[in-house]
């Protein structure tokens, strides 16, 4: 376990990348270089890479937990992803954006994908075998 007061790599890198992923969600300039409409299947890709960008926020996320001695659970992961990817729906919507609540929808199950995806990727706990008496 980490000592007292020492800093938390895993939490700190967590907290960047989320943030960073944030604002990116937000600005229109990324959203147009990311989505030209002249790439057939623009939207697909983009929501492809949202997957693998949500993926990484639940890794980062799960490694986090893991370092503050929580085990994170696949499913639990996926959903505190989907609530991150709902926040960005909410700052979206806010900023002007007028997906309308089926995209929303499709976003937010993104985001919850990616986190299921990320949690995946987390160690697995050792398995101890118990000697048993002969």
């Amino acid at each position: 376990m980490p000592q007292p007061g020492r800093m938390k790599l895993w939490t700190v890198a967590a907290v960047v990348v989320a943030a960073a992923l944030y604002v990116t969600a937000l600005s229109n300039d990324v959203y147009a270089l990311t989505s030209p409409e002249s790439l057939s299947w623009h939207v697909l890709l983009r929501k492809a890479y949202s997957v693998v960008a949500f993926a990484l926020v639940g890794y980062l996320a799960g490694r986090a937990f893991l370092e503050w001695r929580r085990r994170p659970t696949l499913w639990g992961l996926a959903v505190i992803v989907a609530v991150y990817s709902a926040a960005i729906e909410v700052g979206q919507a806010l900023h002007g954006s007028r997906e309308g609540l089926t995209w929303n929808a499709v976003d937010t199950a993104c985001g919850g994908l990616g986190g299921w995806l990320g949690a995946l990727c987390l160690p697995r706990p050792e398995r101890v075998r118990e000697r048993r008496p002969r």
